[in-house]
């Protein structure tokens, strides 16, 4: 993708503030789009806008609460009229066995990862022009089967599917739906899953998956989001494509 392909294009990114929701809205701005990003936490978002430097702006959202993702929005329809491109990045998980499953560990996790990427792919419809592209962020554990990690994977697979069935909703508007599905990627969420004195642990055996022996880097996915979101991805609808160093795939 080069900067002509996004030159003047508006995107949404959310779960903006870190990991590969930063990355990629770093990559699209220096594809020349200009960048809303999303996020819990403000002080996250605002070293995030230091990061990303220009023509990127944060926006204060749970993208599991409608309201919140109403207000984004508005917001974007006030100052720019549309949204060209969205990266339904948002959400995350914890490890946690069968027999160890909570109630509230199955709302969260469907919460953040499913109903959130719902209501930010509806809602942002009534702005987005048709030929407009949406990117989901699924995974790689949609087709493997960790230990103590069923319902962030179940997430999973229900957005490589909405992927699929969004395509046949909106084939009409020309809109391209594709999924990104990230293996093991270095990421502060990665590192959080467990306690700092486990992380060399947890990474040595996640990189012992990979047939490529190592995790994963942020820009490795941005890189991917950039292609599907521009034009040299114009025949590309409905895929799921696996950015995981050959884990899912051999």
């Amino acid at each position: 993708m080069n900067v002509q392909e996004a030159e003047g294009k508006i995107a949404l990114v959310t779960g903006g503030s870190t990991g590969i929701g930063l990355g990629s809205a770093k990559e699209l701005v220096a594809q020349g789009a200009y960048v809303y990003i999303t996020g819990r936490r403000q002080a996250a978002l605002d070293e995030a806008v230091k990061t990303i430097g220009s023509n990127v702006t944060a926006i204060r959202a749970d993208s599991s609460k409608l309201a919140d993702l109403d207000a984004v929005y508005e917001q974007i329809k006030k100052e720019k009229g549309r949204v060209d491109i969205v990266f339904a990045n948002a959400g995350g998980g914890e490890f946690l066995p069968l027999g160890a499953i909570t109630e509230e560990h199955y709302d969260n996790t469907f919460n953040n990862n499913v109903k959130g990427v719902v209501f930010t792919v509806q809602k942002a419809l009534p702005l987005m022009p048709d030929g407009g592209a949406i990117i989901l962020n699924a995974s790689v554990v949609s087709i493997k089967g960790l230990p103590a990690f069923s319902v962030y994977s179940a997430t999973k697979a229900a957005v490589r599917s909405l992927a699929r069935t969004w395509t046949t909703d909106l084939k009409d508007r020309k809109i391209r739906v594709n999924a990104v599905s990230p293996g093991v990627i270095d990421t502060p969420g990665l590192s959080g899953l467990v306690p700092p004195d486990q992380k060399d642990g947890l990474y040595n055996q996640l990189a012992s998956f990979v047939p490529l022996g190592r995790l994963g880097h942020v820009e490795e996915i941005a890189k991917t989001v950039a292609f599907l979101a521009s034009d040299d991805a114009s025949f590309i609808a409905g895929a799921d494509i696996f950015v995981d160093g050959g884990q899912g795939q051999v």
